[in-house]
C-alpha cells in the first residue's frame, strides 16, 4: 500500500512540538499530523501568528517532514466549538494541509447533542469548502462510536468535503467492535484513518504502540486494499492516559509503530 503514513504529534501529548517532530522523524516517518486542540494538545496554537506558522514550517522542512493533516478537534455541539473549528480550518491552507480531523464533541465526547452538532456542521463544511479543506469526523464518542453507525450521519450531512476519520481503537473503546468487523462498508466514506492499537475491551483506556495490542492490522489492510482505500493514515498512541510515559518510551513506541507498519507494507 502506498498511502501516506504520518506520525501524530498528539502521541507526544505532554511534550513540546520540537520533541514530537524530532521523535516522529527519527522513527522513520516522512509525514506528520499536527495537533491544534485547545485545552489538550496545542502544538499548533489556534491563534498562531504568521511568524508562528513560519517557524513551524521551518521545523518541518529541517526534519524532512510534510504535514498531511491537522487534528483540530473542538466541541462542535457548541457555538464556541464552531468558532474554534473555523480557526483550525484557517490554519490548514496556511500550513499547506488539505484535511482537518475533528469530532462531534471534541476531545471529551459523552452525551453528545446531535441536534446542536447538525446545526453547526453545515456552516463549518461550507467554511472549509471555501478554503479547499476536507473535514474528517472521527469515530469517537457516542454518536460516531463505530464506523457503520456513522454512515447515516455522513449521508445526512451530505457534503462532499465531509467524511469519516476511522480510528482503529476507538471503534472498540466506544463501540465494542473490532475494526476488521466494522470497516468494510465504511471505506467509501473515509477520508483519513488513525492507526491506533488497543489492549482490553470497551472503555478500557490502553492504547499502546502499533503491534503491541490486539488490533488486527494485517487483516485491516487486506480489507482496505480490496476496497480501494487511498486516503492518508496517521499513527496515534495514547498509552494509558495521564500521566504520559517518559519521553524515551514515547520515542520507542513511535519507532516500533513505524517498523511494524513498514513490515506490513506501509512506508
Amino acid at each position: 500500500m502506498q498511502n501516506i503514513l504520518a506520525g501524530h504529534t498528539n502521541s507526544y501529548h505532554t511534550y513540546t512540538l520540537d520533541e514530537a517532530l524530532e521523535g516522529i522523524a527519527k522513527a522513520g516517518f516522512k509525514y506528520v499530523e499536527l495537533s491544534a486542540v485547545r485545552g489538550w494538545t496545542e502544538h499548533v496554537p489556534l491563534e498562531a501568528t504568521a511568524a508562528d506558522l513560519a517557524t513551524i514550517k521551518a521545523k518541518l522542512a529541517h526534519l524532512g517532514l510534510t504535514a498531511s493533516s491537522l487534528s483540530g478537534h473542538s466541541d462542535l455541539t457548541t457555538a464556541a466549538g464552531l468558532v474554534d473549528g473555523k480557526k483550525a480550518v484557517d490554519l490548514c491552507p496556511q500550513l499547506g494541509i488539505p484535511l482537518m480531523n475533528t469530532a462531534i464533541g471534541g476531545h471529551y465526547s459523552e452525551n453528545e447533542d446531535r441536534a446542536a452538532f447538525m446545526g453547526h456542521i453545515h456552516e463549518l463544511a461550507d467554511y472549509a469548502a471555501d478554503r479547499g479543506v476536507l473535514i474528517s469526523l472521527e469515530v469517537h464518542g457516542d454518536i460516531m462510536a463505530t464506523g457503520q453507525i456513522s454512515i447515516p450521519l455522513i449521508e445526512e450531512i451530505g457534503r462532499p468535503n465531509v467524511g469519516i476519520n476511522y480510528d482503529t481503537a476507538n471503534c472498540v473503546f466506544y463501540g465494542g467492535v473490532e475494526a476488521c468487523d466494522d470497516i468494510r462498508p465504511v471505506v467509501p466514506f473515509l477520508k483519513h484513518i488513525h492507526l491506533k492499537d488497543k489492549r482490553g475491551g470497551a472503555r478500557v483506556w490502553d492504547f499502546p504502540a502499533v503491534g503491541e495490542g490486539h488490533v488486527n492490522f494485517w487483516g485491516l489492510f487486506k480489507i482496505l486494499e480490496q476496497e480501494g482505500y487511498t486516503a492518508p493514515f496517521s499513527v496515534e498512541i495514547e498509552f494509558s492516559g495521564l500521566p504520559w510515559p517518559p519521553l524515551a518510551e514515547v520515542h520507542r513506541s513511535m519507532k516500533v509503530s513505524y517498523q511494524t507498519l513498514s513490515e506490513l507494507g506501509l512506508k
